[in-house]
C-alpha cells in the first residue's frame, strides 16, 4: 500500500520540474538563450532559482523538444532557428491545430470558452498597444487554454514543441509581423471554439495558420 505522503511529495517536484521547464522553454522562445548559445547549467540555476534536478529534468524535455541539441563534445546548445524548414512545419503544425480546435469546440467547458474568448481580447488588445510581450503572454495563455480543453494529450505534446518554435521564429523576426492581424486571426479562432461549432473552428485555426505560413514567407524571401 503507497504512503499517503508520497503523493503529495511527487506532485510538488512535479511542478518544481514544470516552472523549471516553463522557465527555460520562455528564456528560449524570447531569444533570452539564443540560438546557439551553450547551455551552462549553474547559470540556469541561478537564473530560475530552482534546483539543480529540476533543471537538468527540463533540459532532457526541451533536448526531447527540438528546442536543445546536445553535440558530441561541445555538450547543450540552443537550437538554431533553420528558415527552410520553417514553413515544413508549419505545415505540419496546420494539421494538429484543426484536430485541436475542433475537439475544443466540443469538449471544452463553459469556463474554458469565457478564457478562450478572454485570452483573445487581451491580445486584440496588445495588438491594438503594440505591446509584442503582452501579445505573447495572452498568445500562451490561450494555447495553454486550448490544450487543457481538447483533452487529447497527444495531440498537444506533438504540437507544443511547433508552438514554441513558431514563438521563437516570431520573436525573431517581429519586424516583419503584424501582431494586430494575429490578434484578429485568434480572436476569430475564440470564437469558433467558443460557440462550439468544430468546423468553423477547423476553418479558424486554417487562417490562423494561413497567416503564419505568410508572415514566414515574408521572412525568408
Amino acid at each position: 500500500m503507497t504512503d499517503s505522503t508520497e503523493a503529495p511529495e511527487h506532485d510538488n517536484k512535479r511542478r518544481v520540474a514544470d516552472q523549471a521547464y516553463d522557465a527555460l522553454e520562455s528564456m528560449i522562445a524570447t531569444l533570452v538563450l539564443k540560438p546557439g548559445a551553450p547551455i551552462v547549467e549553474a547559470e540556469l540555476i541561478e537564473r530560475t532559482g530552482l534546483g539543480r534536478t529540476p533543471t537538468r529534468e527540463a533540459l532532457m524535455r526541451l533536448v526531447s523538444n527540438g528546442l536543445i541539441v546536445q553535440l558530441p563534445r561541445r555538450g547543450l546548445r540552443v537550437s538554431d532557428i533553420w528558415l527552410a524548414e520553417h514553413l515544413d512545419l508549419v505545415e505540419a503544425r496546420r494539421v494538429l491545430e484543426r484536430l485541436i480546435a475542433a475537439t475544443s469546440a466540443r469538449r471544452a467547458t463553459p469556463a474554458q470558452r469565457e478564457d478562450l474568448l478572454a485570452c483573445a481580447r487581451s491580445m486584440v488588445k496588445a495588438g491594438e498597444d503594440d505591446d509584442l510581450a503582452a501579445y505573447m503572454d495572452a498568445d500562451q495563455a490561450l494555447d495553454r487554454v486550448n490544450h487543457a480543453a481538447c483533452r487529447n494529450p497527444f495531440a498537444v505534446a506533438a504540437v507544443v514543441p511547433m508552438v514554441i518554435q513558431c514563438r521563437r521564429f516570431w520573436y525573431a523576426y517581429q519586424h516583419q509581423g503584424d501582431i494586430k492581424e494575429g490578434a484578429r486571426r485568434h480572436l476569430l479562432l475564440a470564437q469558433a471554439i467558443a460557440g462550439g461549432d468544430g468546423e468553423q473552428a477547423a476553418q479558424a485555426s486554417d487562417a490562423l495558420m494561413d497567416y503564419l505560413r505568410q508572415f514566414a514567407q515574408a521572412v525568408i524571401e
